[in-house]
């Protein structure tokens, strides 16, 4: 497989690094390219990149589609059944999207303003290199409950909000609060506490609904908040947890292979943990083994025949 799935080899590094800096450029290119002038001046370069860059994640795309059924998944085994499983899993379609606008705008006319912004989609294809985008994903995945009860909650507020400040105020400015679906928006931005000014209550009762809404709004922002951080803490925690019984599974025999070692590489690529996390859970696990964290031989076969 290409890079970005767990392999430690030389190549599969540099492949990466390729990737993620194509990526990058991308955007900056993207970035850029909306100002007037420098699409002016530079046109032609803007759209050579984008060739090259279409090409490139082409490629990549079908050598991940033609690989798939090479990944240790048995869902991805079967040759067709598989790659088609692999095709719809969330990093694949992003890199189909990455690479989708481009051929449309041939097939399709399109507003080619449009395609050129489309381009930044590409930005989510460093998810499958960045280890925080990794472990949020993970995050959501396990705290999909608790994320969707407090939603739950604030789609209730906001609907009550908007309901009682379109009573309250509707006589009073029938042109701003028109409508409940048109009060939404006030509601949403009362709640989030960012206040534009475009759509102010006049009447007492409205603004005490206001203030009531905006105080609710503080403690509505922060619960999605707590619930991603202690997702993330927890999240951490099992990768390390994880990670601790492979080195000991690994350190059963007494010793650290060389095989050993590459499977431990492997295994911190995949949980997505930092080099100086996985050194200190290895250092951890061999001085509570007491093992050389060199060959992994028993200290004691490193001591001098006096200090025995």
């Amino acid at each position: 497989m290409l890079g970005g799935e767990g392999h430690s080899d030389l190549l599969v590094k540099v492949v990466d690094s390729i990737l993620i800096g194509l990526v990058a450029l991308n955007v900056v290119a993207v970035v850029l390219e909306s100002v007037e002038h420098l699409s002016i001046a530079h046109g032609p370069v803007f759209h050579a990149f984008d060739l090259i860059s279409v090409a490139i994640f082409s490629i990549e795309y079908g050598l991940r589609l033609w690989t798939a059924v090479e990944m240790d998944d048995p869902r991805y085994r079967h040759p067709v059944l598989g790659r088609l499983r692999w095709a719809v899993s969330p990093m694949a379609v992003v890199d189909l999207l990455s690479v989708l606008p481009f051929y449309l705008g041939i097939v399709v006319e399109m507003d080619l303003r449009a395609i050129r912004v489309l381009r930044v989609l590409r930005v989510f294809k460093l998810g499958r290199y960045s280890m925080a985008m990794n472990v949020m994903a993970a995050v959501a995945r396990q705290e999909a409950r608790s994320i969707g009860a407090v939603l739950f909650v604030m789609m209730v507020i906001l609907v009550l909000a908007s309901s009682l400040i379109y009573l309250f105020e509707h006589r009073a400015q029938p042109h701003v609060f028109s409508d409940i679906p048109t009060s939404m928006w006030w509601a949403v931005v009362t709640l989030t506490t960012l206040g534009y000014g475009d759509m102010v209550p006049v009447t007492l009762m409205g603004r005490m609904l206001g203030g009531l809404t905006a105080i609710l709004g503080v403690g509505m922002i922060a619960l999605p908040a707590g619930v991603l951080a202690s997702g993330f803490s927890e999240q951490m925690r099992i990768r390390r947890e994880e990670y601790r019984e492979a080195v000991e599974k690994a350190l059963e025999d007494g010793h650290l292979k060389r095989g050993e070692r590459r499977l431990l590489e492997n295994t911190r690529r995949i949980l997505q943990l930092s080099d100086e996390e996985a050194s200190l859970i290895l250092r951890q696990a061999v001085e509570g083994g007491h093992l050389c964290p060199n060959c992994g031989l028993p200290l004691r076969q490193h001591q001098r025949p006096e200090e025995e």
